[in-house]
This record gives structure tokens, C-alpha cells and sequence, in this order.
């Protein structure tokens, strides 16, 4: 019986996890959360994980288990000294980069639906053992199958302002960019969703993956297309599915699925599908978006000053332009970095959040 350990276990990932681990009868060796102890208790009683990792020490006497350690230090140690072969990894943010790198230095596959740790280290991390669980990614691997490809598309949903002036945009709070169309996720995605940041990240992504730079995005705001494939002879290809991970995360966590995950598309539903562009007045983002995909080694700088942008857009310390503008600037000043290795990415992370804040 296969086994995984899931990081990030009470996210909307880590939820649909676990829901399809059941459904294959994967055993759940061990799972990591952050500070929502309530729902890890229910997922500890109804899985009988071996061991438990939270993020804080202060609330490890809420926790319903005998094997319960703290901390980032404690989730590599659990990558250790695991038997699983399969690392399932939906932590959020920068925190995710070093556990991507532990398992895959040991050999072992990670399903991966932490976007930083390719945007940051794609260069460093061997690809062979990553299978991405992201709606857009998953639909160019279903779709590329080994034709000669021209070009490859993903789609955004345009984020939580696509609709809104752009006037009106320059005074949004933190709690009208949570207010995605399509869909609910966490805050921090949402709000790269709203700053299209996200996507960018994800042509990031992709780049690494499919070895390719020619890549580009269009808003779809219906968010049915996640992914096109333009192909060497002229044709063009869709990956229409409905909006609920359970489909890649089925195929990170079995390989190939045979039977019905997701209710098929009703086309007539849809109706009408619609591409946009993305525009760089609505997305300041978009201006760098040509250059990082020929320099890709700059992702540690935006991702470690969206970082920084994203908390003080929080805490009022700047407006939502000002995150994008905080960005660019970041990304202006090291331009000329380049890390030769991991622990430089490191060196150069801390320099940019110290840089931006």
C-alpha cells in the first residue's frame, strides 16, 4: 500500500488530498499545518497519521496526537526519515522551496502545488521528480503529448479587479482583492491573482518544466480553458475542465486515472468563451513578463519582494499599485543577480526582502 506525507494539510489542497488519498486508499504517513489546529484534529482522527508537524510550539498542547513536532526545521527532519516515496507539498510562499529541495535531493517525488519553489529555484531542482498540481500546468502536460510544440498558452481568470476602473483600482484594500470571481483559495494567491503576479509566476513554472520560453497568457474569465497548446503544424489545442483540483492532484498522486473525477464539461452551459489580453495598466506585473521569461533566474527577486509588497499591502503600508510598483523597482535594483547555487538563492532572497521593506 503507497503512503504519502502531505504538507500543508489544511489548505484547499492539502483537503482535496486527502479526499482522493481515501478514495485510492493511500496511507497518509504523516501530516504538516500551519495554525488551523481544529480542522488538523478532525484530519488526525479520520487518517491516524504516524507523526504531525505544526508551525508553532505554542500550540502543540491542542494537538490530538502523541507525535506532534514544531517548526520549519521539523518538516525537513520528517522528509528524512520518512518511508514514503511521495511528498505531497502545498505549503504556502517561500516556505516551501526548502522541503521541495530536501525530498528531491533524496530521491523522492514531490507533488508539487507550491509555486515559489520552481519560480525561485527552478534552475536547482530536478524536474523528473516533479509532478505540479496546478489546474494550468496539468492541462499543458495532458495536452502536449510528445507532439512538436510552437507555443504554449495558460489562461487567467483576470483576478478579483478585472472588472473594476482602473481609477477605483488605485484606493482597493487588502479585503476587496480576497474577493475572487471564480473561485475560493487562500489569501496570498488570491491577491497574486488580483496583481496577476500568480500568473507570472506560473509562465515561470512552465518554462521550467516544458523547457520552453515561448509562453504567454490570456485572461478566459469563465476559467473552463485552463491551458492551450499551439503545435509545429499550425493547430491549436484546449484543455477544457471544470474548476476543482482533484483532477491533478488524482493524476500527481496515481499517475494515470482511468475513471470519472470530475463531472464532464457542459458545453451548452458555457455558451460563449471569451479571450482576453492581459493589459499592463491593470497589471503593472505584465511589464517585466517578456524579460523574466529570458531570465528566469530573477524569480527569488520578485517572488521575495511579492512577498514583502503583499504584507504591507496588508497592513495599509502601501496601495495596490504600490505592491506592483514596489516590485519592479525591487527587480530593477537586481537585475544583475545571479545565484550559482542554493545557498546564494538564499543570500539573495534575504537582500531583496531587506532591499523592499
Amino acid at each position: 500500500m503507497h503512503s504519502l506525507v502531505l504538507l500543508g494539510s489544511t489548505g484547499s489542497i492539502g483537503v482535496n488530498t486527502l479526499i482522493i488519498a481515501k478514495r485510492y486508499n493511500i496511507h497518509i504517513e504523516a501530516l504538516v499545518a500551519g495554525s488551523n489546529i481544529d480542522l488538523l484534529n478532525k484530519q488526525i482522527a479520520e487518517h491516524h497519521p504516524k507523526t504531525v508537524v505544526i508551525a508553532n510550539s505554542a500550540d502543540k498542547h491542542k494537538v490530538n496526537h502523541p507525535h506532534v513536532r514544531c517548526g520549519n526545521q521539523a518538516i525537513l527532519d520528517l522528509i528524512e526519515t520518512s518511508k514514503s516515496n511521495l511528498i505531497v507539498n502545498a505549503l504556502v510562499g517561500y516556505t516551501g522551496l526548502a522541503p521541495t529541495l530536501k525530498a528531491t535531493s533524496l530521491g523522492k517525488r514531490v507533488a508539487l502545488a507550491n509555486k515559489e519553489s520552481l519560480v525561485v529555484a527552478g534552475e536547482f531542482i530536478d524536474i523528473s521528480l516533479i509532478n505540479v498540481i496546478d489546474s494550468e500546468h496539468f492541462g499543458l502536460w495532458y495536452l502536449i503529448n510528445e507532439r512538436p510544440l510552437s507555443k504554449l498558452y495558460i489562461t487567467a481568470s483576470g483576478g478579483a479587479f478585472r472588472d473594476w476602473e482602473i481609477e477605483k483600482m488605485k484606493d482597493a484594500k487588502f479585503s476587496d482583492a480576497l474577493k475572487h470571481p471564480n473561485w475560493s483559495m487562500g489569501d496570498k494567491i488570491t491577491i497574486d491573482s488580483a496583481t496577476m503576479t500568480n500568473k507570472l509566476f506560473e509562465l515561470l513554472e512552465a518554462k521550467w518544466l516544458f523547457g520552453t520560453s515561448n509562453i504567454d497568457a490570456v485572461i478566459e474569465k469563465k476559467s473552463i480553458i485552463h491551458a492551450l497548446c499551439e503545435f509545429k503544424d499550425g493547430s491549436t489545442t484546449a484543455h477544457f475542465a471544470g474548476v476543482d483540483m482533484k483532477l491533478p492532484i488524482a493524476f500527481a498522486l496515481q499517475g494515470e486515472i482511468t475513471e470519472e473525477i470530475l463531472p464532464p464539461t457542459d458545453l451548452l452551459n458555457i455558451g460563449t468563451l471569451e479571450f482576453l489580453p492581459i493589459k499592463a495598466e491593470r497589471y503593472p506585473i505584465w511589464n517585466i513578463k517578456e524579460h523574466i521569461l529570458k531570465n528566469p533566474h530573477l524569480g527569488v527577486v520578485v517572488n521575495a519582494a511579492n512577498e514583502v509588497a503583499i504584507e504591507k499591502f496588508q497592513k495599509d503600508q502601501c496601495s495596490f499599485f504600490g505592491m506592483s510598483k514596489l516590485i519592479l523597482d525591487t527587480y530593477e535594483k537586481f537585475g544583475d543577480v545571479k545565484a550559482k547555487n542554493i545557498k546564494e538563492i538564499i543570500e539573495i532572497d534575504n537582500e531583496v526582502r531587506n532591499y523592499a521593506k
